[in-house]
């Protein structure tokens, strides 16, 4: 049993937060009024001027398990995850074999139960993610998966989307789309703009992103099966998806911190370290994602959690792999961003990284109420700390944000009622 006492509980629903006290009795949030009498049996958390919110729910992660155990591995994620306050993490399935087939699905559902936070599996779109036939979706739901992705890869064929829109409908399963057209991105670093042209290398151009996004909700409206795109970085993407939705189409969106706080301009400073796909792009686009989050266009959060190793990343920028280790600061630049800048309260930030995320994939998560499962963040908002990538929990410490001073510190992350990390022992418990 767990008593947390004197916090202010922050909901996606309300308005702001409430000072309460929060009961966990097996796993479970409990009525306040089961308090024993004797509390000696009971572990207490003094919350005092700390927020009590739902666990984040990150829905895009790479755990790179099977594969490629150098970079991350489901038990080492999963504690960089509760570093960052989530406690339900979605992995992608661009392993190595690929989360393609029931056996592997099941494999890796039977392998996360061990971990200190929930790790659920994506299962691929098409096989060994090549774009050219379908998985058995019905099967992959069956062995665990809750969604559906080729991420890392589009899936170029509009006939084979339109197939697997049809299928993942039938299933019950949402698609998760990276929508960068192949051809038109290719293997390049950066952002098609200024700082491409400076560097004299080819860009990736927000027309990669923005056709797909169109595409991709016009197959959406066809077969009206929903349809999620990953990791949203143009303005015009955006406004696609806010006409989309204004039409009816099943459409939801993600974005990641990066998207809202950098531009191409960290390329110059730290090269390949801010070397991330799709690319950072200009102040523009950085503005349409913030005004995205704020009216709602934009559904989530996620991290697209992407470690690799020093060496990796120490490559020149145009041979380096692409991807940004984010767990652990996810929440802390979200509250630094957003929060403490009066653009969004946080019962919407919770609601951006925890209820709606856990709502577009179909889990019972992202809640406080009687019955739910005591999956919760305790953060201090105020709290000031500098990002240092050798103390993060991850394998990967490929962040752009080093340095950097960022306000918000989670405290302690609870899953099903056990502490899985505290900031004041400074490990996973």
């Amino acid at each position: 049993m767990l008593l947390i006492k004197n916090g202010f509980v922050a909901d996606a629903g309300s308005a702001e937060p409430v000072k309460s006290d929060i009961f966990i009795k097996d796993g479970k949030i409990t009525p306040l009024k089961d308090v024993p009498s004797d509390l000696s049996g009971i572990s207490v958390i003094d919350a005092e001027g700390m927020m009590v919110a739902p666990g984040l729910v990150d829905m895009h992660v790479h755990f790179r398990d099977p594969g490629f155990l150098h970079k991350e591995d489901i038990f080492t994620g999963a504690r960089a995850a509760a570093a960052g306050g989530v406690t339900t993490a979605v992995c992608m399935p661009n392993t190595s074999p690929v989360l393609d087939s029931p056996e592997m699905i099941a494999d890796l559902t039977e392998r996360v139960k061990a971990a200190d936070i929930s790790v659920l599996p994506y299962g691929a779109v098409t096989a060994g993610q090549r774009g050219e036939y379908l998985t058995d979706a019905a099967a992959l739901k069956a062995a665990g998966a809750v969604g559906l992705s080729d991420d890392g890869l589009p899936v170029m064929s509009a006939a084979v989307l339109l197939a697997a829109l049809h299928k993942s409908k039938e299933a019950g399963l949402v698609i998760i789309s990276h929508c960068e057209d192949a051809v038109l991105v290719r293997d390049y670093a950066v952002n098609d703009g200024i700082v491409s042209r400076k560097l004299g290398i080819p860009g990736r151009p927000a027309i990669a992103e923005d056709l797909m996004v169109a595409r991709d909700a016009m197959l959406a409206k066809e077969t009206g099966a929903p349809i999620h795109i990953a990791h949203v970085s143009t303005a015009g993407a955006v406004d696609i998806i806010r006409k989309a939705k204004a039409a009816g189409v099943p459409i939801t969106a993600e974005t990641c911190p990066h998207y809202f706080t950098l531009t191409e301009d960290e390329i110059l400073l730290q090269g390949a370290m801010a070397r991330v796909n799709p690319p950072l792009r200009t102040p523009y686009d950085v503005n349409a994602i913030i005004d995205g989050l704020m009216d709602g266009t934009i559904d989530a959060i996620a991290t697209d959690h992407a470690p690799h190793s020093a060496a990796e990343k120490a490559q020149p920028l145009e041979k380096a792999p692409s991807g940004i280790s984010g767990l652990e600061t996810s929440l802390a630049v979200t509250l630094t961003a957003l929060y403490h800048t009066g653009k969004l309260p946080l019962g919407r930030i919770i609601e951006l990284m925890s209820t709606r995320p856990a709502g577009i994939l179909g889990l019972n998560k992202g809640r406080i109420g009687i019955g739910d499962d005591a999956d919760l963040v305790i953060f201090d908002p105020n709290k000031e700390w500098t990002v240092n990538p050798v103390a993060f929990r991850s394998k990967g410490h490929n962040t752009p944000f080093a340095g950097r001073t960022l306000k918000g510190k989670v405290q302690h992350t609870i899953r099903a009622g056990k502490i899985v990390y505290s900031e004041e022992h400074k490990h996973v418990i």
